[in-house]
């Protein structure tokens, strides 16, 4: 998995980093997961494209995951990477690399297959859906239930996804699916909202408004911290359910990577982040954690009454 593991380094600091503890198969599946939300996502962002076009990728793309159709892949791959959708070096590789993608998605199982395959889909047409009300150059996001519709597309449906792939032959974790499954939308979200926060300024220099101006920010903070409790809870009942080591670490990394972000943010502003330096001091924590047999929803809930 040599050349998914580069593109998922080039593509996100936080997966990458957190995805390698997975157990086999579901490592191997949720990077090929995340590459394929992240050519959709680069779609999404590329503002300085016109929306129809942008549209027209979102629908294609999904197209592709749809039906495994190499030659459509590779003209399309060719078609995307002239035209300059990506804006970084990491996501235009990865647009020239989207038959090899599509190769290994499309070698999973068919259980984990079919879970991607939906919820790629739903998220692109979804993402087509809001880039189609741009007006202007920019996308306006109106109330607080609009952010919570646009965080689901893009985030709440990765949550969903994950764990059908957690609870994909995996019976242990049976007793716990519900659970899980009532959080997993949260879970995504959260994460999303607290990157929305810290990339206000920059987003809205690029167009896209995902803050609507009549919610106060406090609104906003405090259901980034709804979500992020119902994210400690799916953790809990991970532990509930003995889930194997590396998906506890997968699944609680972010997590306290949102609250550590959230708590900086509320302090000092968009723009603000946690540094590469604490990015690894959270992640030895929490194998530490692991290591001593420390509750990780109790770390998190801890990291909830402090911040």
């Amino acid at each position: 998995m040599g050349d998914l593991l580069d593109l998922l380094e080039k593509t996100s600091r936080t997966f990458a980093l957190s995805i390698p503890p997975l157990p086999e198969p579901t490592r191997r599946e949720v990077t090929v997961a995340y590459l394929l939300f992240r050519i959709a996502d680069t779609f999404e962002d590329a503002s300085h494209a016109l929306p129809e076009a942008r549209i027209r990728a979102l629908r294609d793309f999904g197209g592709l995951v749809a039906a495994s159709r190499l030659d459509e892949a590779v003209r399309l791959s060719r078609e995307w990477t002239e035209a300059g959708v990506a804006a970084n070096p990491g996501d235009r590789e990865l647009l020239a690399e989207v038959p090899f993608v599509l190769d290994a998605f499309y070698a999973l199982s068919p259980g984990a297959v079919e879970a991607i395959r939906r919820h790629v889909i739903r998220s692109a047409d979804g993402m087509a859906d809001f880039v189609a009300r741009t007006r202007d150059g920019r996308l306006t996001l109106l109330d607080l239930d609009d952010l919570k519709a646009y965080c689901h597309v893009v985030a709440g449906l990765v949550g969903e996804m994950l764990t059908e792939l957690f609870l994909l032959d995996r019976p242990g974790l049976a007793a716990e699916a519900g659970a899980l499954l009532a959080r997993a939308g949260a879970f995504g979200e959260a994460l999303q909202l607290v990157n929305i926060l810290k990339d206000a300024a920059s987003d809205a220099a690029e167009g896209r408004t995902y803050l609507p101006a009549a919610v106060p920010p406090r609104e906003v903070f405090a259901l980034a911290r709804r979500d992020l409790v119902a994210a400690g809870e799916y953790i809990g009942a991970l532990e509930r359910a003995c889930a194997p080591r590396g998906i506890l670490e997968f699944s609680a990394l972010p997590v306290e990577l949102a609250w550590a972000s959230l708590e900086k943010i509320e302090k000092n502003g968009p723009g603000s982040k946690v540094t590469r330096p604490e990015v690894y001091v959270l992640a030895r924590r929490v194998r530490h954690a692991l290591d001593t047999g420390e509750s990780l929803a109790q770390r998190l809930s801890n990291a909830r009454d402090g911040a």
